[in-house]
């Protein structure tokens, strides 16, 4: 395929596959793989901005398109995850990955949702799209260590929920009487 025909959102969508692609290699316990394809292809899909910039092709729907994907990549890995737990019986962890994927998935809605409210300064925190992703990454690639990836499920699941909670203070303070 000439490099020229992808377009912001094609690369959306193979940073989208790229991270199914991990994901099977999770079920598989394939831990050291699947942490590199989801780091390379977390970099693929960090690529389509810059790209949409360079062409000229910005778009809302692209924007919309991105943000769509990302939620739905972070649910197929982490979900991945998960069965590997619920695989082991280690029911705990399951619970910790379902905290984790809610956690994700708030700290990007109460984001979009303080911005259309018009209130400005909820994009900060401890746990942002790019450290839920190094810290994924990182427990990917020691997933067959001990019990590093399940630490890591904690940690991203009580990180992220303090983060949407910070945001929700946030929102509040700036919209009370």
């Amino acid at each position: 395929m000439d490099a020229s025909r992808i377009t912001p959102n094609i690369l959306t969508f193979i940073g989208f596959l790229g991270v199914c692609g991990a994901a099977a290699l999770v079920l598989d316990r394939r831990w050291v793989l699947a942490a590199l394809v989801f780091v390379t292809f977390g970099l693929v899909d960090s690529l389509d901005g810059t790209l949409a910039r360079y062409q000229g092709t910005e778009s809302e729907f692209g924007a919309f398109w991105d943000s769509t994907l990302d939620r739905l990549a972070e649910a197929v890995i982490i979900g991945a995850i998960g069965v590997v737990m619920a695989r082991d019986g280690r029911e705990w962890i399951v619970a910790a990955a379902f905290a984790a994927l809610a956690g994700s998935f708030l700290v990007s809605y109460t984001r979009a949702r303080a911005e259309g409210l018009g209130v400005e300064g909820t994009s900060g925190g401890l746990m942002g799209r790019p450290e839920r992703l190094v810290l994924l990454g990182a427990g990917l690639f020691l997933g067959g260590v001990g019990d590093v990836l399940p630490v890591i499920m904690i940690i991203l699941a009580a990180v992220s929920l303090m983060t949407a909670g910070q945001r929700v203070w946030t929102v509040w303070s700036a919209t009370r009487p």
